[in-house]
């Protein structure tokens, strides 16, 4: 190769290097400097809650039990 190819080459590449940062850098974009507030878990505890009276209670269905419908 002469001279003149190998600098059209580094030409090409370096130009064609400088278009892709700045192509990626409008299409990705810079990382934000805003804050973002998160929400934070809550601590597990042992305290056990009374469950619902209005859906456990002793008038309730039973989704384990089988039911017929019909006469069988």
């Amino acid at each position: 190769m002469k001279k003149n190819d190998i600098a059209t080459i580094i030409l090409i590449a370096s130009i064609s290097v400088i278009f892709a940062y700045f192509v990626a850098n409008a299409i990705i974009g810079s990382p934000s400097s805003q804050s973002v507030k998160v929400k934070t878990a809550k601590p597990i505890t042992a305290e056990i809650k009374e469950p619902d009276s209005s859906i456990f209670n002793k008038d309730s269905i039973n989704p384990t039990v089988e039911v017929e419908i019909g006469n069988k």
